[in-house]
């Protein structure tokens, strides 16, 4: 899929774009340490809180597909740029405003600069890598959600007590904007590191395609019922550990970040996995499985504190071998190199619903009856996580040329 005549893979390229993911990461980093003040400024109901958890997604649950389509005619490389603007002028909006309601329409742009910015940096970093270091490339990229919003969660440790949750708004603010400035003085996606842009063609046609094709669609769902689980627990897990638990707000942030910040490990091994020969469907079913035994260990009261949130670490560490999985496949899956992009569009797009979904449900479920009540969510989604995996298994197997990885 790489058409670049590379011999070597660029990674310093490489990193400096897994570093713009780290940026724009942020924006979901800062939120679950910052819920809790949030609440208490603005007068924010646990329900409207798991909205506003999942509101960044709202923008990739409904438009990925085209906003990948629109980095293969306008530029991957712009695009990029924009996003990161874009979100940099958001979060200083929220750092401004005394309203829920215009925080809340804040973190819908940053919502699109997230968006804009995932579904184009895949293409570039394909670009500056040979075809051999696909799979590490991909599944390094894997590592930037949990990255950027680990460090982000563990910077709101420090930023809290100091500076308040409107001082993280403008770190990530701060953040955006310098990272802005180190794109537009790199050459990712200049020259011949650019990938090549659409020619006129069928937008429509393409959007058919992408969301049409039987592994596209199954990438997707089994990114988004793993994404709306790990959300479900890791948003959620400050608010129970100062309500249940009984932890100060600042040792429950500084543990939600250690356990968003392992996250980064199970995208690294999965990609180690894959390229020494290990399955995708058994890389994906079994992180299911952990999942469910280690969320079970989290919002059941059978364990001591302590364990309870030893087991939250260890379900973050094991999930992201699912999306390092998950991105390694979508080369593979492609309808064609120029859809790649598009692709991923489709990937985000069902990851980002079912984190719009996910938090909302599950703050019902337990405001309803308990944080146990979560497991009537998380359980049945982590399944249809694996029945995801198996489908994208069936899809791989009819490739042509390819045996199922």
């Amino acid at each position: 899929m790489n058409a670049s005549p590379r011999t070597a893979t660029d990674w310093s390229l490489a990193w400096l774009l897994v570093i713009t993911g780290f940026a724009v990461a942020s924006q979901i980093g800062k939120v679950p340490p910052a819920l809790p003040a949030i609440r208490a400024e603005l007068g924010i109901d646990l329900r409207a809180a798991g909205w506003f958890l999942s509101l960044v997604n709202l923008m990739s649950a409904l438009i990925g597909v085209l906003v990948a389509l629109t980095a293969e005619r306008i530029g991957h490389r712009r695009l990029t740029i924009m996003g990161l603007l874009a979100g940099g002028a958001a979060s200083a909006v929220g750092a401004l405003t005394a309203s829920a309601t215009l925080l809340f329409a804040a973190r819908v742009v940053e919502g699109l600069s997230l968006l804009a910015v995932a579904v184009s940096v895949p293409a570039m970093m394909l670009r500056v890598s040979v075809p051999g270091d696909t799979h590490r490339v991909m599944a390094l990229w894997g590592i930037y959600l949990p990255g950027g919003a680990g460090l982000m969660a563990l910077a709101c440790a420090f930023l809290l007590p100091t500076v308040g949750w409107r001082g993280a708004w403008w770190t990530t603010a701060t953040v955006l904007i310098l990272m802005t400035l180190a794109v537009l003085r790199s050459s990712v996606g200049r020259g011949g590191n650019a990938p090549p842009r659409v020619a006129g063609g069928s937008l429509g046609r393409d959007v058919v395609d992408a969301a049409t094709s039987p592994g596209a669609l199954a990438i997707g769902a089994c990114f988004g019922f793993y994404a709306s689980s790990w959300l479900a627990l890791v948003g959620f897990l400050p608010t129970l550990q100062v309500e249940q638990l009984g932890l100060d707000p600042a040792v429950a942030a500084a543990t939600t970040a250690g356990v968003i910040t392992v996250n980064v490990l199970g995208s690294v091994a999965a990609g180690w996995l894959l390229g020494r020969g290990w399955r995708r469907i058994t890389i994906l079913v079994m992180t299911s499985l952990i999942m469910m035994l280690t969320a079970a260990g989290v919002f059941l009261e059978w364990l001591p504190p302590l364990l309870r949130l030893l087991t939250a670490f260890i379900f973050s560490a094991i999930s992201s071998a699912i999306p390092g999985a998950l991105f390694a496949a979508v080369p593979l899956h492609a309808p064609r190199p120029s859809l790649v992009g598009a692709t991923m569009g489709v990937l985000m797009q069902g990851s980002n619903a079912g984190l719009l979904i996910g938090p909302p449900i599950v703050a019902a479920l337990v405001s309803a009856g308990g944080w146990s009540w979560a497991l009537f969510y998380v359980i049945p989604a982590l399944a249809c996580s694996a029945l995801a995996a198996w489908l994208l298994h069936r899809a791989e197997r009819r490739l042509p040329g390819r045996s199922a990885s």
